[in-house]
């Protein structure tokens, strides 16, 4: 690999682009969000790439930030404890293979996994749905401790993951935008609360919209930002309060 190849791996896995061309319109593209929502903590680039991938700016306002890491529970908490999850190759689990696909798989070295597939005897054992099936197979092993947990498609789905989570389960982040009008602005509401309760971190979003194209969006830029750390163009360990404060100086 060429020191130009290298270069633009580094800095553009987060969008996908690939060529010269697709480069300029990512940026071009990124330059423009910029212009109407902030740029100065981990927070407001996760907010910038909702807006990106949903092409709305008023996407920024429903965003959502919750739980904690070691350093507090500002709005920063989840980017900084998925990025950290990036660097030590946690496993980044999605229920369909929709949010799978959209995930990179450049920049990184987490393996990523789609529950869909799993719990098919629980699933007709029971008459839960597949996905709530496969998430609670996936976590009777273990899965999802330590994980980045991404859920774009079924509210079943995070509804299954927020028990697991009561029961004992610590994923290390979670990305949950289940799309639709039957329970999915529940579902996030459920998976806000346990994150609240039981300290851990989560980004998600209110309404009824949101969907695997989202979530795999919001998960490439917790990649992004590791990416950012692992090559010395950002420092982690600030909060969001800090940064702002970097910012004005």
């Amino acid at each position: 690999m060429t020191d130009g190849q290298q270069e633009f791996e580094k800095e553009y896995a987060d969008l996908g682009a690939t060529t010269q061309n697709a480069m300029d319109i990512a940026e071009t593209s990124m330059d423009i969000v910029r212009q109407f929502v902030p740029d100065e903590t981990l927070a407001d680039r996760v907010r910038q790439k909702s807006v990106h991938s949903m092409g709305d700016i008023e996407f920024q306002h429903l965003i959502e930030f919750t739980g904690c890491d070691d350093l507090g529970d500002d709005e920063d908490a989840p980017v900084r404890a998925g990025a950290r999850a990036v660097l030590e190759e946690a496993t980044i689990v999605t229920d369909i293979t929709m949010s799978k696909a959209g995930i990179t798989g450049r920049g990184h070295n987490c393996e990523k996994r789609k529950a869909i597939g799993n719990g098919a005897e629980l699933a007709k054992e029971t008459g839960m749905t597949r996905t709530a099936a496969s998430v609670l197979e996936l976590d009777k092993q273990g899965v999802y401790d330590g994980a980045i947990a991404t859920i774009g498609n079924a509210p079943t789905a995070a509804f299954a993951l927020a028990d697991c989570i009561e029961n004992g389960t610590r994923p290390a982040a979670i990305v949950a935008t289940p799309v639709g009008f039957v329970k999915a602005e529940e579902s996030r509401q459920r998976i806000r609360e346990v994150s609240e309760e039981y300290d851990v971190p989560a980004i998600t979003n209110v309404g009824r919209r949101g969907g695997s194209g989202l979530a795999a969006a919001l998960t490439n830029e917790l990649i992004h930002v590791a990416k950012d750390v692992r090559t010395d163009d950002l420092e982690l360990e600030h909060t969001a309060a800090e940064r702002r404060s970097l910012e004005d100086k």
